[in-house]
């Protein structure tokens, strides 16, 4: 069979032969300078600028944008758990599947920590369990994509009811709110030797994005992930096992959202079954406007990275404008359409001629 450089991993050869000559493992020539144009044109550039500009915005819109507790309260704090979750869907969504499931899993971590420790369950214990509750829930989602073979949208739209039911029968009309002091101040205050700029969640993404960005860009199994989401039987034939490979992003997916659901819990010192459950459009949306293809193969962790810090400095900048906060999702289903409009502009138009083509041959015969 092949050789594998770890379990479940193909060589590099073999899986460069399943990437898109664009994405050859290979050594590039040099590019000359003019050639060197088009990375101004990239969509990371094209996010800088967005980012630029709402920076612009906000400043002009407030002078309390820039300030630190600005930063702190209305960016790391409001939107920590939000933006780890966008990580390992990033994973997910470039090998060509998609899990709308994760915001439940949040809701569900936070359920069983608040349970767990009415029934007077060791602190670290209950939390133990909640992050093995969103494996399993992960890997439950694998199986049914990987094995059962059925799309990853429709199974998880079902995993999506389903644990948010078991969210309420976990915890019931119960509000849990009595958790220790030393866990919930990790969830409202500053790591200490930031300038009171980070919040612990925030330190969290930070960690968690330099290691996904290792692991998609500069490992074989990142480099697998990637071919599978180009094309999966390519991956197949190049020794990639595929169904492994999805599974472990799907049980990946169900720790990262129950890990944001404990630090959501400790943010709010509170634990109620519908805790972050409106979360996964807004995941979505950034993951997508950070370039990520819905189609699969194509994504970069620094896209991703720079969609995290455009949306949360917009919804930001509204929040200081008194902006209604019932019509916020706005910016959410803006920006979800504007990531997957303007990459696929180019197709849509040639699709828009070639009708007008036929439009016009009809209508003259």
């Amino acid at each position: 069979m092949s050789s594998e450089t770890a379990v479940g991993q193909p060589g590099q050869d073999q899986v460069a032969a399943a990437l898109p000559e664009s994405a050859s493992l290979a050594p590039k020539p040099a590019v000359p300078l003019f050639g060197k144009a088009r990375v101004l044109v990239r969509w990371e550039s094209a996010l800088v600028v967005a980012l630029a500009l709402t920076i612009l915005l906000g400043a002009l819109t407030s002078r309390q944008f820039l300030t630190s507790e600005n930063i702190f309260s209305n960016v790391c704090l409001l939107y920590g758990e939000l933006a780890i979750m966008t990580l390992p869907m990033t994973l997910i969504v470039v090998s060509g599947e998609i899990d709308l499931s994760i915001a439940s899993v949040l809701a569900l971590s936070s359920s069983l920590v608040g349970y767990l420790w009415d029934q007077h369950w060791p602190m670290p214990a209950a939390i133990g369990a909640a992050l093995a509750a969103g494996l399993a829930c992960g890997a439950f989602n694998g199986v049914l994509v990987t094995r059962f073979g059925l799309p990853s949208l429709a199974v998880t739209i079902g995993t999506k009811t389903l644990y948010a039911g078991i969210a309420e029968i976990v915890l019931g009309p119960s509000i849990i709110t009595n958790f220790p002091t030393s866990y919930t101040t990790i969830g409202v205050n500053p790591v200490p030797g930031t300038h009171q700029l980070l919040s612990y969640s925030a330190l969290v993404f930070i960690v968690l994005a330099v290691a996904f960005a290792m692991l998609l860009h500069a490992t074989p199994f990142g480099r697998s992930v990637t071919a599978v989401g180009w094309n999966k039987e390519a991956a197949q034939f190049a020794g990639i096992r595929v169904k492994r490979l999805k599974t472990l992003l799907f049980m990946v997916s169900g720790l990262v959202g129950a890990m944001a659901g404990v630090l959501y819990t400790f943010r709010l010192s509170t634990s109620e079954p519908d805790n972050g459950i409106d979360l996964v459009l807004p995941v979505v949306a950034i993951v997508l406007l950070g370039g990520v293809s819905i189609f699969g193969g194509k994504g970069t962790m620094l896209g991703v990275i720079l969609a995290v810090l455009v949306y949360c400095g917009l919804q930001s900048a509204l929040l200081l404008t008194n902006f209604n906060a019932n019509a916020l999702e706005i910016v959410t289903g803006g920006l979800l359409l504007l990531s997957v409009l303007i990459p696929n502009g180019g197709e849509l138009a040639a699709r828009a001629r070639r009708f007008m083509n036929r439009y016009r041959v009809s209508g003259t015969q």
